[in-house]
């Protein structure tokens, strides 16, 4: 029978609680992907390896009960799908980006995609957008040209793969919202692994480095029960908390991310970046100050 998807409850904490978790997650997959990438371990590896470990999970998960095609079945298997394909895209650009740029870079840009969110809502979804969310979109642009400097000596071509993944990031926020309570976790958790696996595995061997020790066995495995634990614990979350709750303590990963950068590589963000970085979370919480209203 089909797994149906959990009702939404109302425990703000313990949303919040796995958001932190969740994006506490996503912060050491990220910083172990960095590590892969400069020891030489090309982004489709990497990439296949965090949707290879999911789908693994899943399968265990979606059939502990023992095999049945039917919990598979779900009404809207496109929209699950295409919310998959968001998130697949989006890893393996900022695995590919991780080759050029430091992590605090990357995630400032892609942080920006709250502010997106407000943007497509208006243009997608016809939304109504006040002149308090237009400031804030403008100003939360403004804070990603402060860290990219597109005409400065730091400005690098790969600067523009964290663009787009915030936009993909954006849209699988939105696919989310509108799937909770509607998808089982676990079926959402099935179709993003599979789909990741299956898309990404001839470029995987075409492109794969063989681990030399345990320690690079561990980084790579690591990346699929990371993204697995993290993502079940974003989606639960939503059923715990509203969106509006939950958004503001996305931009943990942030500090998550520096403090990881300096610990695992010794690398600090200039003053740029951090100043750039703090307009566009200044512009993402008026946004969702506003919608609160």
């Amino acid at each position: 029978m089909a797994v149906t998807a959990r009702a939404q409850e109302d425990r703000p904490q313990l949303g919040i609680l796995m958001m932190l978790a969740a994006w506490f997650l996503f912060a050491l997959v990220d910083t172990s992907a960095k590590w892969l990438v400069l020891a030489g371990y090309p982004a489709f590896q990497l990439a296949f390896m965090r949707y290879a470990g999911h789908f693994a999970i899943s399968l265990v998960v979606t059939f502990r009960g023992g095999f049945d095609s039917e919990r598979l079945r779900t009404d809207h298997l496109w929209q699950v799908l295409f919310r998959s394909s968001l998130l697949i895209s989006a890893t393996l650009g900022n695995f590919y980006a991780l080759n050029f740029l430091p992590l605090t870079v990357i995630s400032a840009i892609m942080f920006s995609s709250p502010i997106i969110v407000c943007f497509l809502s208006m243009t997608v979804l016809k939304e109504q957008i006040g002149p308090w969310r237009w400031g804030a979109i403008l100003l939360g642009f403004a804070g990603v040209l402060v860290v990219i400097r597109p005409f400065g000596e730091t400005f690098h071509p790969a600067m523009i793969l964290p663009l787009y993944n915030a936009t993909a990031l954006a849209l699988y926020s939105l696919m989310t919202r509108r799937l909770a309570g509607l998808v089982a976790t676990e079926t959402m958790q099935f179709y993003m692994g599979a789909l990741g696996t299956a898309v990404l595995l001839p470029f995987a061997v075409w492109a794969w480095v063989m681990p030399p020790d345990l320690h690079g066995w561990i980084l790579l495995i690591g990346l699929g029960v990371g993204g697995w634990t993290g993502h079940q614990l974003l989606t639960t979350a939503h059923l715990f908390g509203s969106a509006n709750t939950l958004m503001p303590y996305t931009y943990s990963f942030m500090i998550y991310i520096a403090g990881l950068s300096w610990l695992v590589f010794d690398h600090l963000p200039d003053l740029w970046t951090v100043a750039g970085a703090a307009v566009i979370v200044v512009s993402g919480l008026i946004i969702w100050k506003r919608e609160q209203r």
